[in-house]
């Protein structure tokens, strides 16, 4: 995977040093908007970037919460655009989680060991990859980027 955004990364250096910052920072706007949404989606559908199924949770608690609620799928609240954050200018695109969220979104791209709450003791989470590129997220970049240049 790391080979692919290099080679999309070397190729598409080149084309976009002949843009201009104005050009290159809407570009990037609009890759990154696309990028975080499906990022968002493939959250949704609680999916790996190489397409397997996240771990299921571990705890065999009621479905239901307080006052009859059911409970929500992992990560729901992670995946809105509040706590996935966006940033680029001309240079760059990042989309990154922020403050406590981004400590229980590392927890749990790289299987860490955390507490559940206070008083309780260290769990081992299982590996579930929120943020990563798939290759049809690299696609979607090589197409929009041609797209832009060509249009």
């Amino acid at each position: 995977m790391a080979d692919n955004l290099n080679a999309l990364e070397d190729w598409a250096g080149a084309l976009l040093a002949k843009l201009g910052p104005t050009e290159r920072r809407q570009l990037t706007q609009r890759v990154a908007r696309n990028l975080r949404r499906s990022q968002q989606q493939r959250i949704a559908t609680q999916r790996n970037p190489d397409g397997t199924a996240y771990a299921p949770r571990k705890s065999r608690k009621q479905l239901r919460g307080k006052r009859g609620r059911i409970r929500r799928t992992m990560f729901a609240k992670l995946r809105t655009a509040k706590l996935l954050k966006l940033q680029s200018n001309a240079d760059r695109v990042s989309i990154a989680f922020l403050g406590r969220a981004a400590r229980i979104a590392r927890v749990h791209q790289q299987g860490l060991n955390d507490r559940p709450g206070r008083g309780q003791a260290d769990v081992r989470y299982e590996r579930r990859e929120l943020l990563g590129f798939t290759p049809a997220e690299l696609d979607a970049i090589r197409d929009q980027l041609l797209e832009h240049l060509t249009g």
